[in-house]
């Protein structure tokens, strides 16, 4: 087992929002023991506390690291989301103070797909009336409004991870699947990338979207393209909350200009499962509204804590950072009778002449080195003599514009 600058028994783990077992139980299995592991999230003072002494901490979508939290979290080297998204974490506030930000990109993409598609079929059956009328002691029995799904067409909005694997369980079903993004993609089976979003809206019975939220997705789904739906089409948001204006969808839904919709993605959501739900939305017989669920499915969530929490213990031990969010990726091999240096600076002209000049005037001798670099900072991981680590690392620190500097110890 690697050795690293810090006994790992004292290297501090906090796992919020009921991560999966699968990271503590990976975390265990290369050394770390020092962990903590909550089923919640934490209130911002609270957090603050308790993000003091912590080295990495795992999150989910609830838990918000702002430039307040980093400023309190003097030993914080490494943030897991186990989750998709990274909009909870302030990626600058982090890179500034050299601490690095891993996610999970695609572990889920099967869940969220697959609840897309079963949603669109419901909908397209007439299902949520149908039930609902049923549970009140009604009996809707007719074949009005009903339809297969083979034959459709499904519209997707965002032709990433997910909107890709939907295409081809959607072709599957017989689907006709047209699919709009604003970087032009091949597509996967018979699918076909149209060139705008009114098209799309123009031409599907089906629209899902699955798109990020950055600055040009925000409120991209407003009364003018609701507007442009083809009559009697259904629209699923289980992307962002951010991305749809709900009270003009209701408005739709109300006069039947929509047929359904399935949303699982809120602009304001209940902090907690004891808050209110509060939407335009409740009450409307033709909609699906689930709770912000698209990606939690056990095996999703076992996948996401593994490929995670794999990240972290890498970065830890090696100090890879290839896949990270937010920081230069960088890799080298381990060598032996070496110890590690990382050393996080401002990308500004002139560092790696001074790191190399105080090394040099200390007699040290870099077996091996590799920067990367992105317009904020510098990541450089070199190995060194291990007789002269912690003579390098001290040298390191008097390095002007510095941010972090780490020592590991390869095997």
């Amino acid at each position: 087992m690697a050795k690293t600058s810090l006994d790992k028994s004292k290297i501090k783990i906090l796992l919020l929002e009921g991560v999966h077992q699968s990271a503590v139980d990976n975390f265990h299995h290369a050394g770390y023991t020092n962990i903590e592991h909550l089923p919640t999230s934490l209130d911002e003072e609270t957090l603050i506390e308790k993000i003091r002494d912590v080295h990495f901490i795992g999150l989910r979508s609830r838990t918000q690291l702002n430039e307040r939290v980093f400023a309190a979290a003097k030993k914080l080297v490494g943030v897991g989301c186990f989750c998709i998204g990274t909009n909870q974490v302030d990626l600058d506030a982090a890179l500034k103070r050299g601490i690095v930000v891993f996610n999970a990109p695609y572990s889920n993409t099967r869940s969220v797909a697959e609840l897309v598609l079963a949603e669109a079929i419901m909908l397209l059956r007439g299902i949520p009336e149908k039930t609902a009328r049923a549970h009140q002691g009604g009996w809707l029995k007719s074949a009005k409004n009903s339809h297969e799904a083979r034959g459709k067409t499904l519209g997707i909005v965002g032709y990433g991870s997910i909107g890709a694997q939907l295409s081809v369980l959607a072709e599957s079903l017989g689907l006709h699947v047209l699919y709009y993004d604003v970087i032009a993609k091949l597509g996967m089976g018979n699918a076909t990338q149209v060139a705008s979003l009114e098209e799309l809206l123009g031409r599907s019975d089906v629209v899902s979207l699955h798109v990020p939220d950055v600055p040009s997705t925000r409120w991209m789904i407003g009364k003018r393209e609701i507007d442009a739906l083809k009559p009697g089409a259904i629209f699923i948001n289980a992307s962002r909350g951010s991305v749809v204006e709900i009270e003009p969808l209701a408005e739709a839904l109300k006069e039947g200009r929509v047929h359904g919709a399935a949303v699982d993605v809120f602009p304001v959501e209940p902090k907690s499962n004891d808050d209110e739900f509060q939407s335009p939305l409740r009450g409307l017989e033709n909609v699906i509204l689930t709770p912000h669920i698209g990606g939690s499915t056990l095996e999703a969530q076992e996948n996401i804590g593994v490929e995670v929490s794999e990240k972290l213990i890498t970065y830890s031990d090696n100090g890879t950072t290839v896949t990270s969010v937010n920081f230069p990726e960088v890799a080298l091999p381990a060598h032996p009778e070496k110890h590690r240096l990382l050393h996080i600076h401002h990308n500004v002209p002139g560092v790696m002449s001074e790191i190399n000049r105080v090394l040099s005037e200390n007699d040290i001798n870099i077996s091996s080195q590799y920067l990367q670099t992105n317009e904020a900072v510098g990541y450089v991981v070199m190995d060194v003599d291990k007789a002269y680590s912690q003579q390098a690392l001290e040298a390191l620190r008097q390095v002007e514009n510095t941010l972090k500097v780490r020592v590991l110890y390869s095997p």
